[in-house]
């Protein structure tokens, strides 16, 4: 388990650098070329940042990201060989990886040989790295376009070598550009190890938004927002309030309320002193874990955040320690941090007095707690994430410890509660176990949004549904005592009247969702479940459907039956996207106009589906390609309409320009439905 802790220590940061493209990178890159001939070396140098260090070529398969070269464009010249590394690796046994690798400290140098065919030559591609220090990696990217000329002696020059005009770039139309990132594209392109057998020499792509497609055109100063009360930062609170007092009925938080408070007033001789150290020490959890939702924003990032809760890879992470802790919570074993963190930590509370101790003091109840408190809070950071608000982390830590502190404070001002309080005992156990079921259920949910986004097709509607309910009926069983874990009292098989009522629940929430595997929609877990689209067996007609997925087809029938368009800027990984699909776009008020009047264009923003010909941008003066169906629809929805949270909705017509405002997640259905007769009306009033 502590290799496990070790591996998520080092995916996460690599996974926060694949789902942006800014980031404090602490390696620089300079590219140079020397021509000797007909025969040139390009060299990558690598400058490192002290305390970091930064991985070779040749690592094992398993391992840390080797460094590797991508070549797009390579005109007027072949590889020769692959990317060598320069003198100066060190070779050493790798405790978190468990075998040898070689890296390079301060700086490094890489060679890839070239040969030139004469006259105009262009070279361009995508360096790929991972520099790491004791605290997490970076996985890092550079971007690097070599053009020149080489005049060859003439019986060296290669005969009628063909020359390719360089490509024109076509500066974009000035406009005001958004600052969202756009999501990273997934590598597609083969690795350095097999450039030999591939010297593509293909043109550079054509963006678009720079090739005077008017469709493309920023609508920006045009897009008049329409004004929707957003409850969504609320929202975020009071799911981090709900997960904080779930997590105070654990195990590994209720025992300690007592003896916290019996410790301040014991040790105070003035009860208002042992109130204000127990204020000062609701106030410290408080502050851990809020700075914890700030690190998390400042280091990620509000839009890399987004996108980081759509990536296949995190996705197929969390799912699997779900799992994990899953397991661990029905009893399959006990997950702690380190002893020796907590037993640090707990020393220095020891050896210091004052307010220091008592933040010392509440450090320890954060690492005690992690087994109880570490999957209810890993689950608030990935839910929140996707609500594109830059507050979202810290607002939904603050939610958390709030609840979490709470009865610190309360119990300390009125120590006679205590006596009225639940004891400790197998109660907490049960609650223990509810959420084992619970996060394994969840964890579903995050395999879901992988299989989507890359369409594997192995967890449709049906599948996700038969899980669930087949879940949800043991956790019924579980309550009134029909099955047991192993961490259960075996005497204990006496059904309480909670658990019998919290059974039948359970046991019913199952029951209401087996309609569902036949195409019933299921409103109360249509947020989770995978859309209606993935439905194999499905007897229900009345359902929200897109006309298209592709944003220039919707133009294109637009022109042709003379209807305006819905954008719907979506993720197969977006919950408030599947709440809107359900609530609102299958109103009947809703649903009847999008299939009389409209043209509906489902824009999925993390479809990893690889576009025909990938295409290069420029956003915040770097170079960025763009490779997937997804990346093209969420520079669409930054570039053309500044926004980058889903859903997002917004008419136009047929030259792309919008007919009024747009809207975000809110499930006020006349509302929607107004917005859409306003944008009807306005499409009406153009046309004559």
């Amino acid at each position: 388990m502590k290799k496990f802790i070790l591996w998520m220590l080092v995916l996460l940061p690599l996974l926060h650098a694949n789902a942006q493209f800014g980031g404090e990178d602490p390696v620089t890159v300079e590219e140079s070329v020397t021509v000797n001939g007909a025969e040139g070396v390009i060299t990558f140098e690598a400058f490192i940042e002290s305390g970091y260090h930064m991985y070779s070529t040749n690592i094992p398969d398993g391992g840390p990201t080797p460094t590797s070269v991508t070549f797009r464009v390579v005109e007027g010249a072949e590889l020769v060989g692959s990317l060598t590394p320069g003198a100066g690796a060190v070779t050493t046994m790798d405790p978190v990886f468990e075998m040898e690798v070689s890296y390079f400290d301060e700086s490094a140098k890489f060679t890839q040989k070239v040969k030139f065919l004469g006259g105009k030559y262009r070279i361009q591609g995508t360096m790929r790295y991972q520099s790491c220090n004791d605290g997490g990696c970076f996985p890092g990217r550079y971007e690097f376009d070599i053009t020149g000329e080489v005049e060859l002696p003439k019986e060296k020059a290669v005969e009628k070598p063909v020359e390719k005009a360089e490509p024109k770039k076509v500066e974009p139309a000035k406009a005001e550009e958004p600052k969202a990132a756009v999501p990273q594209p997934i590598e597609t392109a083969a690795s350095v190890a097999d450039t030999t057998a591939i010297a593509p020499v293909v043109a550079e792509p054509v963006n678009p938004a720079m090739s005077g497609n008017a469709l493309w055109t920023p609508v920006i100063d045009k897009l008049n927002v329409e004004v929707v009360e957003d409850s969504s930062i609320w929202l975020v609170f009071i799911l981090g309030f709900g997960g904080g007092l779930i997590a105070l009925l654990t195990p590994c938080v209720w025992p300690i309320i007592p003896m916290t408070v019996s410790f301040f007033l014991k040790r105070s001789k003035q009860r208002s002193q042992a109130i204000r150290e127990a204020i000062i020490y609701g106030v410290s959890i408080v502050l851990i874990y809020l700075v914890l939702g700030l690190a998390v924003t400042l280091i990620f990032g509000a839009g890399a955040l987004n996108a980081l809760s759509t990536n296949a890879i995190f996705n197929i992470i969390f799912c699997l320690m779900l799992l994990v802790f899953g397991a661990s919570f029905l009893g399959g074993f006990e997950l702690t941090l380190p002893s020796s963190w907590t037993n640090k930590v707990d020393e220095k509370a020891s050896n210091t007095t004052g307010l220091l101790s008592i933040f010392f003091m509440a450090f320890t109840l954060v690492l005690v707690s992690f087994s109880c408190t570490g999957p209810i809070i890993g689950f608030l950071l990935v839910e929140v994430a996707a609500s594109g608000e830059i507050l979202a982390p810290a607002v939904g830590m603050f939610g958390f410890a709030l609840a979490l502190a709470l009865p610190f404070t309360v119990f300390a001002l009125f120590p006679s509660l205590l006596k009225q309080a639940p004891r400790s005992g197998g109660w907490m156990n049960t609650v223990k176990v509810v959420l084992g079921f619970v996060e394994i259920a969840f964890a579903l949910k995050f395999l879901s949004v992988a299989d989507l986004s890359y369409h594997w097709g192995i967890l449709d509607r049906e599948a996700f549904l038969a899980l669930w309910i087949v879940l949800f009926a043991l956790l019924g069983l579980y309550l009134i005592k029909v099955i047991r874990f192993p961490h259960d009292n075996p005497e204990d098989k006496t059904t309480t009247v909670t658990g019998f009522f919290a059974g039948v629940l359970s046991l019913a929430f199952a029951v209401y969702m087996i309609p569902g595997l036949w195409g019933a929609p299921c409103k109360a877990v249509s947020a989770f479940a995978p859309p209606m689209s993935t439905q194999d067996f499905n007897l229900y007609t009345n359902a929200f459907e897109p006309d298209t997925k592709d944003f220039e087809l919707a133009m294109e029938m637009s022109r042709k039956e003379n209807k305006p368009v819905m954008l719907d800027f979506t993720g197969f990984g977006c919950v408030n996207c599947r709440e809107m699909e359900s609530d609102v776009l299958a109103n009947d008020k809703v649903l009847d106009i999008l299939q009389d009047d409209y043209i509906v264009a489902s824009l999925y923003v993390d479809d990893k589906t690889p576009l025909a010909e990938p295409f290069e941008i420029e956003l915040d003066g770097k170079k960025i390609v763009l490779e997937t169906v997804g990346d093209k629809w969420m520079y669409l929805q930054n570039y053309k309409f500044g926004s980058s949270a889903q859903p997002f909705y917004v008419l136009v017509d047929s030259e792309g320009m919008p007919l009024n405002g747009s809207r975000k997640h809110n499930l006020d259905v006349d509302g929607f439905a107004d917005f859409l007769k306003k944008g009807l009306d306005n499409f009406k009033r153009k046309a004559d």
